[in-house]
């Protein structure tokens, strides 16, 4: 069965629709682009970028015992734990170098 479309519609700044007026397959490129963010999105901040006061409670929280550090092989930033290894669980292994 063929899957239903909804028609969207949101405004866009006129720099943005001139850019768009540039591209052969709008609909096309704006759902791959949707899908793109929604699956990179925060999974705190649901992609809003702003967290509420109780979400931001509970960040203080988790922070008090976690920050951040860059991958020694992509260097992107990630979280880490920062207690003794011996009162956490073992942790993910890197994803950079197949799990090493």
């Amino acid at each position: 069965m063929p899957a239903k479309h909804s028609v969207v519609s949101f405004k866009v700044e006129a720099a943005v629709l001139e850019a768009l007026r540039g591209v052969p397959n709008r609909s096309e490129f704006i759902r791959a682009a949707l899908r793109a963010a929604l699956g990179t999105a925060c999974p705190v901040c649901k992609g809003t970028g702003v967290l509420t006061p109780r979400q931001m409670e509970h960040w203080r929280h988790f922070f008090r015992s976690h920050g951040f550090a860059e991958c020694g092989d992509c260097h992107e930033v990630h979280l880490v734990c920062r207690r003794p290894s011996r009162t956490r669980r073992r942790g993910s292994p890197s994803p950079c170098k197949g799990g090493q």
